[in-house]
């Protein structure tokens, strides 16, 4: 029989591990609800402001491109047949390797610029691209600083994850911009959606078109009009605040209730390699 004292131990340590699950199970779920009510809030500014600043065309392109555009900023590094190249560098036909399809052709790149009225005002949130800083997902992967938008997946362990899903305040961040008064993306379309790599590091390229984009009529003289959607290359965990609410949450019981799925695996993985990170940097 166990001694009375060491029961009534295990009991309070248990009451315990509940309170801290139910604690950061809340806290999950307060945070996403609290990025519904910003993403809310920044979509009425948009309908109520378009015709008041001078960046109606900026905002009005914005609000449609931003919840499903996967781009990468000016300056990033892919992986071409003959070596790493800067996306603005890259041209129709040029050759890519790619995780499914072997070399394929670059069939067009969208552009999209956004510019700031006011310097002296931030960016709106949701236009700031992520950082993934570099070996963020593993030695050298990337190799550098990468700058995607955050409906971007990078394909990691067999899936296509969204790289706002893995935000951690270490390794993977909103990158401010604070010094850049515009900003530039690219998308990259392949005849069929594939993964390429930029910095290294293993990327979707463009699924759906976007008649938003500054050269989409290019598109339309090599081409016409896209006749069908293409289907992505790999499974696609999802993105957007109920998404990220069962995640949280699935991950904040898994020491006592372990139902966690891929994206919840991969994200808690990064997030410990972020932290471990930091502290060799720490102690570097």
């Amino acid at each position: 029989m166990p001694d009375l004292e060491e029961l009534f131990t295990g009991i309070r340590k248990t009451r315990r591990n509940l309170i801290k699950a139910g604690v950061i199970g809340a806290s999950a779920t307060f945070a996403s609800l609290t990025s519904i009510r910003q993403a809310v809030a920044e979509n009425n500014h948009y309908e109520n402001n378009s015709d008041q600043d001078g960046n109606d065309d900026d905002q009005s392109r914005y609000r449609h491109w931003h919840r499903y555009r996967n781009c990468f900023l000016k300056g990033t590094m892919i992986r071409t047949a003959d070596g790493d190249r800067k996306v603005e560098d890259l041209a129709i036909g040029d050759l890519l390797p790619t995780v499914f399809g072997g070399i394929r052709p670059i069939q067009w790149i969208g552009r999209y610029p956004f510019k700031r009225s006011d310097p002296g005002k931030g960016w709106v949130k949701d236009v700031l691209p992520v950082r993934v800083g570099r070996s963020a997902l593993g030695p050298d992967v990337p190799y550098a600083d990468l700058y995607v938008t955050k409906p971007h997946s990078l394909f990691i362990d067999g899936v296509l994850v969204p790289v706002c899903n893995l935000i951690n305040g270490t390794t993977i961040t909103v990158y401010d911009a604070r010094e850049l008064d515009e900003l530039m993306f690219f998308h990259i379309k392949l005849e069929l959606h594939d993964v390429i790599y930029a910095e290294g590091a293993p990327c979707e390229t463009l699924l759906n078109f976007d008649e938003n984009a500054i050269n989409f009529a290019e598109y339309l003289r090599h081409y016409g009009p896209p006749i069908i959607k293409d289907a992505r290359c790999a499974p696609w965990v999802g993105f957007g605040p109920p998404v990220e609410i069962k995640s949280h949450f699935r991950s904040a019981i898994s020491p006592w209730i372990d139902r966690r799925q891929k994206l919840d695996i991969i994200r808690d993985e990064l997030e410990k390699r972020g932290i471990a990170l930091l502290r060799e940097s720490e102690f570097a």
